[in-house]
């Protein structure tokens, strides 16, 4: 405890918050961050008996951003009292250090005696190694063991804690592992499919210059030339997260740059840690079509419900949207599909969390991070049914795709490549162009847009982040402005991750959709302190 203070210090005065995703800052911001955050890691695995996973990401932020995230045992996010354990200790001056740690000791009655495990990760990020080294020295002064599996997604990072955890009940804690319980599950559940011509085999991938292309490329031999991926935005040249990736398509609505489409293509794009994925194409008058987070979660809804129907297996399935779902999307999952939705505050845990409650729990953010959880009862349900040899015919067969499916999907967290992999399955097993997966039901024209202001900690919302409650007056001029449209609503939020308001709306039409994007944000810019250039109209 006594060489705790002295390393890797603090900026004085500088406060940084551990908020849905981790910190993000930066780069050279978090040297101190990383190191706390080394520490942490060994308290919250002494206490918890557990590996616990450091991963080194800023996700879909810029590249000079970083950034860090603890997960925990399951591979699922840290927990809440232990967030605000994170932001103390990464606030805490250098001279308070000690006093803030032995704090945290005693109040969680965590025994230094106790044997600490480590798994940690990074992406590409060039200040990625420098910083992940400032966490081993964390790990290393409390005495902690780490295993640095060094260039990793953020998902295979989950994966291998939660295997670790799991005595590898879960699979094999290795990359390697990863790609094979992946690829056997893909291959095991499309090997009944006809082959396709070539042209519906190929999928285009824009990697955001991130690590999800270096792991694509990794896994592709695996995949036994059951898939054909044409990688572009690689890394080799191009700028992570610039002009291309997840986030970009979604906000933008429109394609990467350095991605060549050719018309009714299939092409999609992973954010630059890999954990979230959309889909998209350009029909041949190029008008571009955008299959997000609530299409994914649709398609996916489909193929369970038709494989539980023939296995009939009696399960309960259920979504978890949050307010950015589109309202088409809500709609016809409750009144064509029949299946309950839920509704929860934006943020990955808060998904995951309410997912857990169901037999199966369908979750998808609109940005494309998402996952499906299965309770233990539904899968020892599933995997029995699977292994009866008595069971014949398409009860058997549909429990065997269905004990493909649970094997394909990475549970623990949105996975970029899990789930390129289950959609390509679908897609395949149900010969569906990505044209005719588009018709599922047809998006309610929506825009998105992001306000500077000095402290987004202005706007604070209730029911599920879809009504402000100050400052006062807003949500009443926000309803003012909603009613003046047909088939239209609107939010505002602050950010989890920056000092801007993110603007959502939606109406009959696109060119309504953006108009009421601006008008809400103008109202935000005048009444939360918004700062830099007043919002215009975008077209």
């Amino acid at each position: 405890m006594e060489m705790i203070p002295g390393q890797h210090p603090k900026p004085v005065g500088l406060v940084l918050e551990y908020g849905t995703a981790g910190f993000r800052a930066k780069a050279e911001q978090l040297d101190h961050v990383m190191y706390r955050m080394g520490l942490l890691s060994v308290l919250r695995s002494k206490k918890t008996a557990s590996t616990i996973g450091v991963m080194v990401t800023a996700s879909h932020n810029p590249e000079e951003d970083n950034g860090v995230k603890l997960v925990d045992p399951h591979g699922e996010m840290l927990a809440s009292a232990w967030e605000a354990y994170a932001t103390q200790l990464a606030n805490a001056e250098d001279q308070n250090l000690k006093s803030v740690l032995t704090n945290i000791i005693e109040k969680e009655s965590v025994n230094l005696q106790d044997v600490a495990r480590i798994f940690l990760g990074r992406d590409t990020r060039p200040s990625s190694l420098e910083l992940s080294q400032a966490v081993v020295d964390g790990v290393c002064v409390l005495g902690g063991a780490y295993q640095d599996y060094g260039l990793v997604s953020t998902p295979q990072l989950h994966y291998m804690v939660c295997c670790r955890n799991t005595m590898e009940q879960y699979g094999i804690a290795t990359v390697e592992g990863y790609y094979k319980k992946l690829s056997r599950a893909f291959i095991a559940l499309t090997k009944q499919v006809p082959c396709h011509p070539e042209e519906m085999r190929q999928l285009n991938v824009d990697g955001a210059n991130g690590i999800g292309a270096l792991k694509l490329n990794e896994l592709e031999p695996y995949l036994e030339k059951k898939l054909k991926l044409k990688l572009c935005n690689d890394g080799t040249t191009g700028k992570l997260n610039y002009l291309c990736g997840a986030d970009f398509v979604k906000v933008q609505q429109k394609p990467p740059q350095g991605l060549d489409m050719k018309a009714n293509e299939r092409s999609c794009s992973f954010d630059g840690d890999a954990d979230r994925i959309v889909y998209y194409y350009i029909d041949e008058s190029k008008s571009f079509h955008l299959l997000d987070g609530d299409k994914i979660a649709t398609l996916i809804i489909t193929f369970l419900k038709e494989l539980l129907a023939k296995a009939d297996l009696d399960v309960q399935i259920a979504v978890v949207q949050t307010a950015y779902a589109n309202g088409s999307s809500t709609r016809y999952i409750e009144d064509v599909m029949k299946v309950p939705v839920h509704c929860v505050n934006t943020g990955v845990k808060f998904l995951h969390h309410k997912a857990q409650e169901f037999d199966i729990g369908v979750y998808f953010e609109a940005n494309g991070h998402g996952t499906v959880l299965f309770s233990k009862t539904a899968e020892s349900k599933i995997r029995q049914m699977a292994q009866d040899q008595s069971q014949m015919g398409e009860k058997s067969n549909a429990a065997k795709m269905l004990e493909n499916t649970i094997d394909l999907i990475n549970q623990t967290v949105g996975d970029a490549i899990s789930d390129l992999l289950t959609i390509e399955a679908i897609l395949s097993i149900k010969g569906l162009t990505v044209q005719q997966w588009d018709l599922i039901y047809t998006d309610l024209p929506n825009r998105q847009l992001k306000v500077k202001v000095s402290d987004r900690q202005v706007i604070a919302t209730v029911d599920a982040g879809r009504r402000a409650v100050s400052p006062a007056g807003l949500q009443e001029n926000i309803d003012a402005l909603v009613k003046t449209y047909s088939l239209s609503r609107a939010f505002v939020r602050p950010s989890g991750t920056e000092d801007v308001i993110r603007v959502y709306a939606e109406a009959d039409t696109q060119a309504n959709a953006d108009t009421l994007a601006y008008e809400v944000s103008l109202v935000v810019y005048s009444m939360a302190g918004g700062m830099g250039e007043k919002p215009k109209l975008l077209h």
